[in-house]
């Protein structure tokens, strides 16, 4: 039996394959620009960035404030192409399904967008309640905060959570916050997980037998 009593998974990358359909979007818009960014370097240097990280890296790179609307023009562009394109994880479906403990999703990006791409790939009936922004509360990763304030609504203590993530700044944030943290390597283009998770794996099908 598990010692764990509830499961935070990260969103993007963890439950939803959405980070490259993501970075793809910003990227063309930081170009027209003029940052002449790379997608293959951004998805390695922007992953599980906070957008206002992302935003002021692009801002460095033109030398000069993005435009007022940047934001709300990247949410309807990353909506768009999220409709399109996204698809769970593979087999994180079957993981969820097979869970036996409480578990949500802790994420960086807003609530809106988290329920976009949960329902476009059919996980939303799973989350619907145990949604937990970092817009919310105005706290991102490597900040604990999204995780502390996940655990406490779900009614139990960080030693008796497990943390899913992705992104070393979500490590981090897990780990600050006194939880373990389990990191999925599929997209861990630095490799740079495995010295700071607990432990660490590259397929969602390994996950109910770790557990």
């Amino acid at each position: 039996m598990s010692k764990y009593k509830c499961i935070i998974f990260d969103c993007d990358g963890v439950l939803i394959d959405s980070e490259s359909i993501a970075i793809g979007v910003l990227v063309d818009m930081a170009n027209y620009l003029g940052a002449n960014m790379n997608v293959e370097e951004s998805l390695i240097s922007l992953k599980g960035k906070a957008f206002n990280r992302c935003m002021e890296f692009i801002s460095k790179r033109i030398n000069k404030p993005l435009p007022i609307n940047f934001e709300s023009d990247y949410r309807i562009n990353t909506f768009e192409a999220f409709r399109e394109k996204i698809q769970p994880i593979k087999g994180i479906q079957d993981v969820i399904e097979n869970l036996t403990i409480p578990f949500c999703v802790a994420s960086s990006g807003p609530e809106n967008k988290i329920r976009l791409n949960l329902e476009i790939t059919g996980l939303l009936p799973f989350f619907e309640s145990n949604i937990f922004s970092c817009y919310a509360i105005q706290k991102w990763k490597p900040e604990p905060d999204i995780f502390l304030w996940a655990a406490e609504t779900m009614g139990f203590k960080p030693n008796e959570c497990l943390v899913i993530e992705d992104s070393i700044s979500g490590i981090r944030a897990a780990k600050t916050g006194g939880f373990d943290v389990y990191g999925y390597t599929e997209h861990d283009y630095n490799n740079e997980l495995q010295s700071e998770a607990n432990t660490t794996f590259d397929s969602m099908d390994k996950l109910l037998g770790m557990l």
